[in-house]
């Protein structure tokens, strides 16, 4: 660890006391009675296409709301609760489902696909939704979860022993693949499924009561099997060792027409069934625990703007709705993550190979469906390691850290936040994981339903019992007229029939830097 605590050293206070963050949350709307809500995005709520902080996911009813990038944990879980609280007051009787698998779903073909307007790029969102339905069906869309946003300030690089901000970061995304599975066991909370999820599929799950499907040991069914998979993207060998590299193994699949797409085909008649036959048809079709970002310009696609001027901000997507938060994650959580994300950027990070991508592949589904079996072993190195043995080593380590945020900060919060976690490693029962289930069995008679709409009309409450100051009201509702009258400006000088842009903006050339 002395090269940890000499990084860390580097760092200035200043820098730690304003670590970037922000929360991308998605959540199903739905009707009273827990069934998915077939209505439209609510106008009130502005334009799905160019409203900055409230849109929507793959489905018109799956909300996604994004706070603007802040430097403490607080304010940036003040501003998600201030989305929530807007959302509320223009959503009549309906909820946010506030568990990541969905509530009690329809027909795969009643689920409605998010629409975005007339113009070019509204077109594209959808019919991009459209292919990932071909592709991988409706109902493992409406998976939902957060995504956690993260950077260091501008100046803080180059940072001694690991680089620049584009070394650094591949070096913390290598570290977190390794590590990532400690954040489904700590944070999971999907061990359990209602039986419409899984309805026609093949799957290894028990039944816990009528309509509940589960497996006694998960944490994160989301993270595992069941959820974001694709056997066509376990093909892809993404490199995570430096920016070329992973460019160029995205590069391939983004340009590279795919067989069983070529089949499913771009279009029937005037209706678009995808946007291209390629393993992947945009870049945010890549399902990982973790991604590089950069904010892109106007039309520009988000490979050419890492290409173009580097990594921004890492991306990750592995944390699970924590349903026994009204906002889907509490302060506490945060913390830790800025002290995870830490040791992943300070520790040595050696570069990563196929055999190690393959064991990190293996150990995220272990965990996701047993990462609280007793005894549960990992692969390390190329050995089994006890799983509570090595999250002890990583927590152990992420203690200087924890020290030096709250030092930076001023009082204990991180230190709070690491203690809260050990605490979660040696007493598995109080993980959220085993909340689920206990309460699930012990006041929903083993309903997984059940649980979710009696939590979701609890969280409801709540954030309409919270007053939500009229300036914050006032600015939300300017946002959200401001957003629809940018949409109807974009489809009024839309010249270029959709095909041209189709394929303008599908061109490999868009990809590759200048």
């Amino acid at each position: 660890m002395n090269n940890v605590e000499a990084r860390l050293r580097s760092l200035k206070p200043a820098v730690l006391a304003s670590l970037q963050r922000g929360i991308e949350k998605e959540g199903l709307r739905v009707r009273p009675d827990g069934t998915l809500a077939t209505t439209s995005h609510p106008p009130a709520l502005g334009s799905a296409l160019a409203h900055p902080h409230i849109t929507t996911d793959f489905s018109e009813a799956q909300l996604e709301l994004i706070t603007g990038v802040h430097d403490t944990a607080d304010a940036c879980l003040e501003g998600l609760k201030h989305l929530h609280q807007f959302v509320y007051r223009h959503l009549g009787d309906e909820l946010v489902w506030c568990t990541s698998m969905p509530c009690h779903l329809p027909d795969e073909h009643a689920i409605p696909i998010a629409r975005y307007g007339s113009s070019n790029v509204g077109r594209a969102k959808t019919v991009y939704r459209v292919g990932l339905s071909h592709r991988y069906g409706r109902r493992m869309q409406l998976i939902s979860g957060l995504h956690y946003n993260f950077s260091l300030r501008e100046d803080a690089w180059p940072l001694s022993g690991v680089g620049d901000a584009n070394a650094a970061y591949f070096g913390l995304i290598r570290n977190f693949r390794r590590h990532g599975w400690l954040l489904l066991y700590l944070f999971g909370a999907s061990p359990a499924v209602c039986a419409t999820f899984v309805a026609g599929r093949a799957h290894e799950l028990r039944e816990l009561a009528p309509g509940t499907l589960y497996l006694p040991h998960a944490t994160s069914l989301r993270m595992g099997r069941l959820g974001y998979l694709s056997e066509a993207q376990d093909s892809l060998a993404v490199s995570y060792n430096d920016l070329a590299s992973y460019a160029a193994s995205l590069d391939d699949a983004l340009t590279k027409s795919y067989p069983a797409y070529e089949a499913v085909g771009i279009r029937d008649g005037d209706d678009y069934r995808q946007l291209a036959t390629s393993l992947l048809q945009i870049e945010n079709e890549f399902y990982s625990t973790i991604r590089p970002k950069r904010v892109v310009l106007p039309g520009e696609r988000p490979l050419h703007a890492l290409r173009e001027r580097g990594v921004q901000y890492i991306e990750v997507r592995a944390m699970d709705l924590d349903p026994f938060s009204a906002i889907g994650i509490t302060a506490e959580t945060a913390r830790f993550l800025d002290v995870f994300l830490l040791h992943c950027l300070l520790t040595e990070s050696p570069p990563d190979t196929p055999a190690e991508i393959a064991a990190v592949g293996r150990n995220k589904h272990r965990v996701a469906a047993r990462g609280r079996e007793p005894g549960l072993r990992l692969l390390k190195d190329g050995r089994q390691l006890d799983l509570r043995e090595w999250a002890g080593q990583l927590l152990a380590e992420c203690a200087p850290i924890a020290a030096a945020l709250d030092a930076a900060n001023g009082g204990s919060a991180h230190r709070a936040a690491l203690s809260a976690a050990m605490h979660g490693l040696n007493e598995p029962a109080s993980l959220p994981s085993a909340r689920v289930l206990s309460e699930m069995q012990q006041r929903y008679d083993g309903s997984f339903f059940r649980f979710a709409l009696a939590y979701s009309l609890r969280h409801r409450s709540a954030l309409q019992g919270d007053a939500l100051a009229a300036d914050v009201e006032a600015r939300h509702a300017d946002l959200a007229e401001a957003s629809l009258e940018k949409q109807r400006m974009i489809e009024a000088r839309e010249q270029m029939p959709f095909e041209s842009y189709r394929q303008q903006y599908l061109a490999p050339e868009s990809l590759r830097a200048e």
